[in-house]
């Protein structure tokens, strides 16, 4: 396992990238615009794109691209951006009294690079210890995909599901590794197609070396942390 370390792709970055705080950073207007007139805006800088790049929109495999980009954009790859859209996790009383650890490994990630709008493709473990409260194990895939519907990139990605299910749950022992692949790497700059990136969040007893193994183990990561 590599890990994507290539000068031109950091220098890319800027210093934004290091500076990044864990909220998606959203300008106070962001919901001023409803979801069909953010449509019809975006479907205009597709169609100029396209025709910057010099493609011919009245062929017919084109004409409709802008349209369905945009509702692409709005609806699907960055519809966690809409505060609408956050899944309800509803907790229940842990009447079983389990009080080991809980894991929910390979969840499916599909996210946008925000520096480079390139997919980021992967997977994410998350696990939890009860302190009283349990969580339904859906709602833990669908935390995970509302973060990851938006522009990201993979540190703030991993940081927010923690910390949304560190206040579902009400308790500090929350962790998720996430191992992707980041196209803006894999198929640009270095085209490096095998590299991936894996980052962490330890929450509470997850910092604890012990826990850290054992989660670590459920996973099957041969990584050093």
């Amino acid at each position: 396992m590599k890990f994507n370390t290539d000068i031109e792709d950091f220098d890319a970055m800027g210093n934004d990238h290091i500076g990044t705080s864990a909220n998606t950073p959203l300008r106070k207007d962001a919901f001023k615009l409803n979801q069909d007139e953010k449509i019809e805006i975006i479907k205009d800088d597709v169609r100029r794109i396209m025709e910057t790049l010099g493609l011919d929109l009245t062929d017919d495999s084109l004409k409709g691209t802008p349209n369905r980009v945009a509702k692409m954009f709005v609806k699907e790859l960055f519809g966690g951006l809409d505060p609408a859209k956050k899944p309800s996790a509803s907790t229940f009383e842990n009447k079983y009294k389990y009080g080991e650890m809980l894991v929910e490994k390979n969840i499916t990630v599909y996210s946008t690079c925000e520096h480079h709008l390139l997919p980021i493709v992967g997977k994410a473990h998350v696990a939890y210890i009860s302190n009283g409260t349990v969580v339904g194990l859906s709602k833990m895939n669908r935390i995970v995909d509302y973060y990851a519907k938006r522009p990201q990139v993979q540190e703030r990605l991993t940081i927010q599901i923690v910390k949304e299910l560190q206040e579902v749950l009400g308790t500090e022992d929350v962790a998720c590794v996430i191992d992707a692949k980041h196209l803006c790497v894999n198929s640009r700059g270095i085209r490096d197609t095998e590299s991936s990136t894996v980052t962490s969040e330890f929450g509470g007893k997850f910092k604890e070396k012990a826990t850290r193994r054992e989660f670590l183990d459920y996973i099957k990561l041969d990584t050093s942390f």
